[in-house]
């Protein structure tokens, strides 16, 4: 990236961002939407853009929907280690990542639909909820609080929850999120080895202001 002196991008520098910032807004409205298989002068006319800007940044369609998923996943990722910073045990760590992820589904529908229908390969990403539930369960597993003999498989449960929980409350609005959510969560923190008391405890507990989680940012 070019920039001017003192470090700060140049006007040509704020222009690319914005074009690509855009074109990743749009390819998530369509993927949230689940047409995944429009052309791209589609795409560019949504992003109100050139055909030939979108070239400038993506050499693919493709390239542009996996962008536009870690843009999504990235934003996800960033806003839980935001709202569980200064949380010092590993098992409130993960029960509060996956009852505010529950929580997102109804407060930003658009967002959560570009990872619903993303499909199962969020659950392996290297973004997101993903890679932190792995992190926060095997901390709590060298921690003594957890006990599972292989977090790699816990998280296949956690993530395939993770999925249908969203799905679920899509399909069914009169459910109350939140209430889904932390019921959920206090299943699997009592697969993972907590006793059912403590479970129930932990998922009691207060959340960080939740008017700040509908709002990741995506794409900014």
């Amino acid at each position: 990236m070019t920039e001017q002196s003192g470090g700060k991008p140049n006007r040509l520098d704020r222009r690319k961002a914005r074009t690509r910032a855009a074109l990743v807004r749009a390819a998530q409205a369509f993927i949230a939407a689940g047409k995944t298989n429009v052309p791209v002068l589609e795409i560019t006319q949504a992003a109100d853009v050139g055909m030939g800007s979108f070239y400038n940044h993506f050499e693919s369609k493709e390239r542009l929907y996996e962008a536009a998923v870690a843009d999504a996943l990235d934003a996800h990722g960033a806003l839980l280690d935001e709202l569980t910073t200064g949380l010092d045990d590993p098992a409130h760590v993960f029960a509060q990542s996956f009852r505010l992820t529950g929580r997102l589904h109804r407060r930003n529908p658009e967002f959560s639909k570009v990872i619903l229908n993303s499909g199962l390969a969020v659950a392996g990403a290297d973004k997101g909820l993903a890679p932190r539930a792995h992190r926060d369960i095997e901390a709590a597993v060298h921690a003594g609080r957890f006990t599972v003999r292989d977090p790699e498989l816990a998280l296949v449960t956690v993530a395939g929850a993770a999925l249908c929980l969203g799905q679920f409350l899509h399909d069914h609005p009169e459910r109350d999120d939140a209430e889904a959510a932390d019921q959920v969560t206090e299943d699997l923190l009592r697969m993972l080895g907590l006793p059912a008391a403590e479970a129930h405890e932990i998922c009691q507990r207060p959340l960080p202001d939740l008017d700040a989680l509908g709002r990741p940012n995506s794409a900014a």
